[in-house]
């Protein structure tokens, strides 16, 4: 069994790619290095730069390396920047995603693990997210994951695809001291560069209708996300039940807030970070419920806030 990893040399991918072949799973990584980095490519896992837009290479990709399944990362991922680029986001995530699909039917691929979001739900209206809760995506986002969710279940329908989608919260820390986030637009990296370069941190909002203020979310480790997508991808190729989609949650928030706090704490920086306007597809809060996700998927919290926040900032700060 080999499976393909999509976006396998960005920060989450390469975690993704790390704990398969720890465990001893054989895997390739696809990336077309537009926000991915080689250097977070392990040595003796091959490496194939392309789009996903490209579905000959694709296709060429599943032949040369009998590829049985994949595990989707790749797309653009940024909420806030999507609201100004809406069709830059449509084709990298949803034409993108009919363009993996169309090229796996081709090829009889029949397994994936879908990357998708907790945009989907947009500002729920409960104080703890499942599955079932109602999906109201306020951004081209959370829309382009929606809808990637619908087109694997229909391809499930017409074609027997077999395949999940996992929900990502804020996803957070390194499991690797060569690995680490380096989004232009995520809070941990935007924190680490502006202390980094002796500047103040800025935050987005600090009106939100929260206890200080400050964006409430869930905050989970990027190796605890990683092993699950292992399990996923173990109980497709065992053909055992599986849902549709999954929350990986802590079942708990933390406010940006407090985020600053252990900030200061772990890096030894004293800060007040500056505040800037809100960002455009921003809710308040989105915590959720992992209960599927521990059933099935061997989902845990195994790392506390302190964790996320010095694994994170040791791999930053050697790099």
């Amino acid at each position: 069994m080999t499976w393909l990893v999509t976006g396998g040399a960005g920060y989450i991918g390469a975690h993704v790619v790390r704990a398969f072949t720890e465990q001893g799973m054989e895997v390739v990584i696809y990336d077309d290095l537009s926000s991915g980095h080689e250097s977070f490519v392990p040595a003796g896992v091959p490496f194939v730069r392309g789009s996903i837009l490209d579905g000959g290479h694709l296709v060429d990709t599943f032949r040369r390396f009998n590829v049985t399944g994949v595990v989707h990362v790749a797309g653009f991922k940024y909420a806030g920047v999507s609201v100004q680029r809406p069709l830059h986001t449509y084709a990298q995530n949803v034409t993108g995603t009919l363009s993996l699909l169309a090229a796996m039917e081709e090829v009889g691929v029949s397994r994936v693990v879908f990357s998708s979001s907790a945009a989907v739900y947009g500002t729920p209206d409960t104080d703890l997210v499942t599955e079932a809760t109602a999906k109201s995506p306020e951004s081209p986002y959370g829309e382009s994951k929606l809808i990637g969710e619908w087109l694997l279940h229909d391809q499930g329908v017409a074609q027997g695809l077999a395949h999940t989608s996992l929900r990502y919260f804020n996803v957070v820390g390194s499991g690797y001291p060569d690995v680490y986030d380096t989004s232009p637009h995520n809070l941990f990296p935007l924190v680490f560069e502006a202390l980094l370069d002796g500047r103040t941190p800025r935050i987005n909002g600090n009106d939100y209708p929260t206890a200080d203020g400050t964006c409430v979310r869930d905050y989970i480790h990027v190796a605890d996300l990683a092993l699950s997508h292992v399990a996923a991808a173990r109980r497709l190729d065992a053909g055992e039940p599986i849902e549709p989609v999954y929350n990986l949650g802590s079942g708990d928030g933390v406010s940006v807030g407090e985020i600053m706090t252990a900030m200061r704490e772990v890096t030894g920086i004293e800060f007040d970070p500056e505040v800037a306007p809100r960002r455009a597809g921003d809710p308040a809060r989105i915590v959720a419920s992992g209960e599927l996700a521990a059933r099935d998927l061997d989902w845990t919290m195994r790392h506390t806030l302190t964790d996320m926040v010095q694994s994170a900032w040791d791999a930053r700060s050697k790099a």
